[in-house]
């Protein structure tokens, strides 16, 4: 960019007047206003989402124009963009008109007193070669010799002028013109015409040969020494590769039927009638179930917050539970954990994902309150949050903290545009035709890694009720918009308020329609097992859930009672049954915890030891009259009791009484010396020796004499002192894992050379530690490339990330 006083200096110089005769007058008096100074243009020029955010937002016709430009080398005359578009009748150059005025209220392109269309120059540096055409030639021979265009003009058949400035004049008066590039070319060898050709874009294209360190040789490319001799094309020596093609020889090749491509309208698609009642009723249909179905996965979150993954995000397992106990997909899953994670109901919370403060506060409110705050969430969502999976196929975990993606933001905001542009009463045919619409409308959004265009973030408007039969509802409208106050009120039209009864069926099945309340889906979760959700959601009773609901502190009468009061008519005689039944056995069994059980024949004498102040710290409890447990170890329990003057005995596991016999510990014998030891066994090293006579020693004698021992020190490495290397691969892998000492240099290069496994200690760039055990090992220095016995699979290894070398423990 350039800074505010160049550029005001450079807008000063366009004309030499003053700003009114620079800029002209807009007709349209709803476009934005004009600057009234340089200072307000080259504000405008310079805010942040002036050109690099103004880009992405425009239509294509907008950036085709604005490239056409650019190739131009504007300022230029509108008749030549108009020439160069192929904008030839009224309609089309009424369309160029339009986009022309639309990149003026972005401060892109403007008109000078002068009929020249001039350009911000960092919109010109956003193509290096637009329309794939260079430079123009007068550009490229700057650096060119005298010589050297006197022998262009020569090889041309033009007479060389005296001066340097009027031969560059005349090889580009010359150039320009392409009727004498055509008769030039046509005159050229077979292999010079097909390399400029491909050059041009005129027919097949030819690799570039790239050259390096210094002048390409005799003849770089087949047949371009003799269109360097003629200035078709020309050796830059200020920068390495091919040579180039000035921009007159490239439009001159291309011929006069080539115009740069210029698509105005948007591409057409199939579009059927739709009533604006129909496309109502389907988007509360689909605003109310993902309601419904958000409500139930962040109440299962609440519930049981869900496990990060180490490296970061929700991975499937998880999102599988949490589909499973709300009875979501896994598009619904993922779609809410994302939104309700934007509009902060969720945050990470060490190594979970629990709710905020805010989602309580969201959790009290009606269901249009709730869908607003997720849907204006999505709308400005950094990344698409139902795709589950990359472009090689992988799962994708949920909140995994992605870089943003503004060209996911581009696809939603396409999205809508497109659909909003539809004519009144019609909807696509289908959804997928929408994705045409989006890339016309934001060429730089994010589309599908796979399957359709766009057909994630169309898949995600349908189950907002964003989109409903192929057009834009209402909601749509005023989410596109951004008017949160008129959003509000169409999703209170459209959604309706909280169901706070449900019919509870003689099948023992409670059944709510629409989004159920708060306190109503609380009390449901509680004594039911809920079955589907959506539209209408299900919850089935059992002896099972009534039992978790009796578990939970909750008695009969109140489960009864709470049901009576939520329910649309009396409840049915078989779940007061199951209620009653369940009841009556629950607690008839009692499970205790004790470390051990005291019984005995004589009742008084178990109560004397349950109120014995000395044994109160024992946990004794009388279950009954022969039976006490107790909450401490038995070995605890019958120290403590002989200590007061009983005489208790221990049982085994089996009943029978524990024989308490103190076993006389002795040595364990002394390991003979093998056979053929003392003559016979001259091969004997002295250290094998030491070792055995060693082995026969007690632990800890043979602790005082390594203690007493001289330290030693380890060999030396060559570049401490030491040998040389004994191998190539030491001294490679020493250059490279200088985390590793000496003696695992060569552990880690004997392993490479022998084609042995090895374990070693790898810290990886995220900074966690494992232990792998490698095989087929090959070193690629700086890299080690091994299969991974931890992974299962092929991995490549920084050496310099090998902590420690290890020999594989044999099994």
């Amino acid at each position: 960019m350039k800074s505010r006083s160049t550029l005001a200096t450079w807008l000063g110089s366009l004309a030499g007047s003053r700003l009114a005769r620079v800029l002209e007058t807009r007709r349209d008096a709803a476009a934005t206003p004009e600057p009234r100074s340089i200072g307000e243009l080259a504000d405008r020029l310079q805010r942040p989402g002036s050109v690099a955010l103004a880009l992405p937002r425009l239509a294509l016709p907008h950036l085709q124009a604005a490239e056409a430009l650019a190739a131009l080398r504007a300022p230029a005359s509108r008749d030549a963009l108009a020439k160069l578009l192929g904008a030839a009748d009224d309609d089309t150059i009424h369309e160029l008109e339009a986009v022309l005025e639309a990149l003026a209220d972005h401060a892109l392109v403007w008109p000078d007193g002068a009929g020249k269309l001039r350009m911000a120059g960092p919109l010109r540096k956003a193509w290096d070669a637009p329309l794939g055409l260079d430079a123009q030639l007068e550009e490229l021979l700057v650096g060119s010799t005298s010589d050297e265009l006197r022998g262009m003009l020569a090889a041309l058949g033009v007479k060389p002028p005296s001066s340097k400035s009027q031969r560059l004049a005349a090889l580009v008066e010359h150039h320009s013109d392409p009727e004498r590039i055509l008769s030039v070319v046509a005159e050229a060898p077979a292999a010079t015409r097909k390399l400029l050709e491909g050059r041009a874009g005129a027919g097949p294209a030819r690799p570039a040969r790239f050259v390096m360190f210094g002048s390409p040789g005799p003849d770089p490319e087949p047949g371009a020494r003799w269109a360097l001799e003629r200035g078709l094309l020309v050796q830059d020596r200020h920068r390495y590769g091919p040579a180039r093609m000035a921009a007159e020889v490239a439009l001159a090749l291309r011929g006069p039927g080539w115009h740069a491509p210029f698509q105005p309208v948007p591409p057409s698609v199939g579009l059927a009638p739709v009533a604006p009642k129909d496309v109502d009723h389907e988007a509360s249909a689909a605003a109310s179930a993902f309601t419904a179905g958000a409500t139930s996965v962040l109440s299962a979150c609440s519930a049981t917050a869900p496990a990060r993954l180490k490296s970061g995000g929700i991975g499937a397992r998880e999102l599988a539970r949490i589909g499973k106990a709300a009875q979501a997909d896994d598009a619904v899953v993922r779609l809410t954990l994302e939104v309700a994670y934007a509009a902060g109901l969720l945050a990470r919370d060490g190594d979970r994902v629990a709710p905020t403060e805010a989602y309580d506060a969201w959790a009290a409110q009606e269901p249009p309150e709730q869908f607003a705050v997720l849907l204006q969430a999505w709308r400005n969502l950094p990344l698409t949050p139902t795709q589950a999976r990359d472009e090689d196929d992988k799962a994708l975990p949920a909140l995994a903290a992605a870089p943003p993606c503004n060209g996911c933001v581009q696809a939603r905001h396409g999205l809508l545009a497109a659909a909003e542009r539809l004519p009144a009463g019609q909807g696509v045919q289908g959804a997928s035709d929408l994705g045409l619409l989006i890339a016309w409308y934001r060429p730089f959004a994010d589309s599908s890694p796979d399957g359709a265009p766009f057909a994630a973030v169309i898949r995600e408007a349908e189950l907002l009720g964003v989109l409903a039969r192929g057009a834009l509802s209402a909601i749509g409208i005023h989410l596109r918009t951004g008017d949160t106050e008129r959003l509000g009120i169409e999703c209170r039209r459209l959604l309706p308020s909280a169901t706070a009864t449900a019919r509870i069926g003689a099948d023992l099945t409670a059944v709510v329609t629409g989004t159920p309340s708060t306190q109503l889906a609380s009390l449901l979760e509680s004594v039911a097992d809920r079955e589907t959700s959506g539209t209408a959601s299900v919850w089935r009773f059992s002896a099972g859930s009534i039992r978790r609901a009796l578990d939970a502190g909750r008695t009969p009468e109140d489960i009864t009672a709470d049901l009576e009061a939520v329910a649309t008519g009396p409840l049915p005689q078989p779940l007061s049954y199951l209620i009653a039944d369940t009841a009556r056995a629950h607690g008839r069994v009692r499970v205790a915890l004790a470390a051990c059980v005291l019984h005995g024949d004589e009742p008084a004498l178990l109560a004397e030891l349950a109120a014995h102040r000395r044994l109160a710290r024992l946990g004794l409890r009388q279950l009954a009259p022969t039976v006490l447990i107790s909450r401490s170890p038995l070995d605890t329990t019958l120290a403590a009791l002989r200590a007061e003057g009983y005489a208790p005995v221990a049982e085994t596991a089996e009943g029978t009484v524990r024989i308490e016999k103190a076993q006389p510990r002795r040595a364990a014998a002394a390991v003979p010396a093998p056979r053929g030891s003392g003559a016979r066994g001259g091969g004997r090293t002295a250290a094998t020796s030491t070792a055995k006579e060693s082995a026969t020693l007690d632990p800890s004698t043979l602790a005082t004499r390594l203690l007493a021992a001289p330290a030693t020190t380890p060999e030396p490495a060559p570049h401490e002192g030491g040998g040389p290397f004994a191998t190539d691969t030491e001294e490679i892998v020493a250059g490279w894992a200088k985390r590793l000492p000496y003696s695992d240099i060569r552990q880690l290069a004997h392993a490479i050379d022998a084609g042995r496994a090895i374990t070693v200690e790898y810290v990886a760039t995220s900074g966690n530690r494992t232990v792998r055990t490698l095989s087929r090992l090959g070193l690629d220095p700086p890299y080690l490339e091994a299969w991974c016995h931890l992974r299962d699979a092929e991995r490549v290894f920084t050496l310099s990330r090998i902590h420690s070398v290890m020999s594989v423990t044999p099994d």
